[in-house]
């Protein structure tokens, strides 16, 4: 294997270094959404609860709640599905990003579609995330509903 010199390896380490901090705010995002999901289950989990102890004229109101947080559930999972998708690229990226600097490979097409199916995942990752704010809002609006109905 050819030995790459201490100068040219630097320039290819600080290239590195914007998906690595990549990684680090997609890694954030993703707890985010993973905490999201938790508290999605576990309110489905709640209103079925509930839903036994309601009176049937209710339940069609808390059957749509759940429908409601069981279609943000599927956004969210489709969210961390993205920017995990978009992680793995950027990790691809460092990987590419060394192996051509160290064995001299000319990959920049390859180095070229790992950054750009990073930073398409994201952006859908991004947008699934904000969809599933507008249903929590409906969501919201569902409850408020259904408290003002039981006052």
């Amino acid at each position: 294997m050819p030995s790459t010199p201490l100068t040219e390896l630097i320039p290819v380490l600080q290239v590195a270094i914007a998906p690595v901090i990549l990684i680090s705010g997609v890694g954030l995002l993703l707890l985010s959404l993973t905490n999201r999901f938790g508290r999605a289950v576990d309110r489905t989990r709640q209103i079925h609860g509930q839903m036994r102890q309601t009176p049937a004229s209710d339940r069609p109101q808390l059957a749509n709640q759940v429908e409601v947080i069981y279609r943000r559930a599927r956004l969210i999972q489709f969210s961390i599905v993205m920017g995990a998708l978009s992680a793995l690229f950027a990790a691809l990226l460092i990987v590419t990003l060394f192996l051509t600097a160290l064995l001299k490979w000319g990959l920049a097409a390859l180095i070229s579609v790992f950054f750009i199916a990073c930073m398409l995942s994201l952006v859908v990752s991004l947008v699934t995330f904000i969809m599933d704010i507008r249903l929590s809002l409906i969501a919201l609006k569902l409850e408020l509903t259904r408290q003002e109905k039981m006052q």
